[in-house]
């Protein structure tokens, strides 16, 4: 590449930047899982571009590229967080598609000898109206996933978040499908700011009154719960919850503005990750987790933090469109052949927004081919009109 490879990006104020393309780094692959921290990336699906994803529409997904993505998560030694939010569940991806994403992907894990957790919640049931309603939708997506061999993550459900009325409505439901599983599970809270049908989750919108009813919930079927994935950005809530925690169950962070440090820990506890931003800085995460196996908090430390730059925008406010920058970077990295997403999500984010991602991975040096990235990155300004 040439040292003299440069891209006009457009800024959010209508100024316009010369960004110097950056030689990209050989990231050591690490095939086996990391010793320190269980690690789950939550990977997203690529759509087939030839498919009719237009919202409303059933997915369309392009099964080749999205299981290559899995598989190049797999080499940097992260388990897979499957048909989770950044799939696009209750966001395009429908149960049918589901079904097929969390089987292929199982067997993918199983021949990689890789860790996969599958998202089993209720969003393939309408009209539901009782909690025995909610009850039976939970037990047959958790049927489903226990049968792939994939473990299973209960994913917060929009539909109990309409009718229930209580936290004890939370702790029926919850209590009823605890019972039920046949090995541990992680069980995610899901703030209002990734979902807004999620608000007052718990019973309250009172987060320490909701945090009390959580913990109730955990400590009763403690035996049933390998751990909490929690994704309120609340690096303080989340210290004080994994603090409280039963013992042996982990809390798995959702916080992808805050993850170096809560990954990294104090002396006493740390939290184990399963976020989407992995999916975005995947050989970065992997080489940070790498020190950390050596005790190397430093080189943690300064991995870690090259990183944040890029999540914390991605996820940025609405935090719930995230997605759509998970997406545009694995089309910029080459690990899909266009910017198409199932519901037609690609247009969730603006020209520019989307350019920051590409300035900011290109610092990380996380863009394989820089020249291939600089290249779509044009063909998408283009396509906006964004010429300068």
């Amino acid at each position: 590449m040439s040292t003299s490879a440069r891209i006009d990006l457009p800024n959010a104020d209508g100024t316009w930047t010369e960004v110097r393309l950056h030689e990209p780094r050989e990231w050591t692959e690490h095939p086996k899982p990391h010793s320190s921290r269980v690690a789950f990336a939550a990977a997203h699906v690529v759509a087939d571009p030839l498919g009719d994803n237009t919202p409303g529409a059933p997915a369309a997904v392009d099964w080749e590229s999205t299981l290559a993505f899995r598989r190049e998560l797999f080499r940097y030694g992260l388990g897979v967080a499957e048909a989770m939010d950044t799939a696009q569940r209750n966001m395009g991806l429908d149960w049918d598609a589901v079904r097929e994403l969390i089987r292929r992907s199982a067997e993918q894990a199983r021949a990689f000898g890789a860790r996969i957790a599958s998202g089993a919640g209720t969003d393939h049931r309408d009209g539901i109206t009782t909690l025995d309603e909610v009850a039976d939708a939970y037990a047959e997506q958790v049927g489903f996933v226990e049968s792939t061999g994939s473990q299973v993550i209960v994913m917060a459900s929009r539909q109990l978040a309409r009718i229930a009325r209580s936290a004890e409505d939370y702790q029926q439901v919850y209590g009823t499908v605890l019972r039920q599983v046949s090995e541990p599970v992680i069980v995610h809270w899901l703030g209002e700011v990734f979902d807004p049908h999620l608000a007052g989750y718990w019973g309250s919108a009172d987060v320490p009154t909701a945090t009390a009813t959580f913990l109730d919930l955990l400590r009763e079927h403690a035996g049933k719960v390998d751990g909490v994935k929690v994704s309120l950005l609340s690096a303080d809530h989340e210290r004080a919850l994994r603090a409280a925690l039963p013992e042996g169950v982990r809390l798995y962070t959702g916080d992808d503005f805050n993850y170096p440090d809560l990954v990294r820990g104090d002396s006493q506890h740390h939290s184990d990750a399963l976020l989407g931003a992995f999916s975005a800085i995947a050989p970065a995460a992997s080489a940070a987790l790498a020190a950390l196996d050596e005790g190397d908090v430093a080189t943690y430390d300064a991995e870690m933090a090259a990183t944040l730059p890029l999540s914390r925008h991605v996820f940025s406010a609405p935090t719930s469109y995230y997605k759509t920058g998970i997406a545009f970077m694995a089309w910029l990295c080459g690990h899909q052949p266009g910017f198409t997403m199932v519901g037609g999500l690609q247009s969730a984010r603006g020209t520019t927004h989307l350019a920051r991602i590409f300035a900011l991975a290109n610092e990380v040096r996380l863009l394989p081919d820089p020249e291939l990235a600089a290249h779509r990155m044009r063909l998408h300004l283009e396509t906006a009109g964004a010429l300068r």
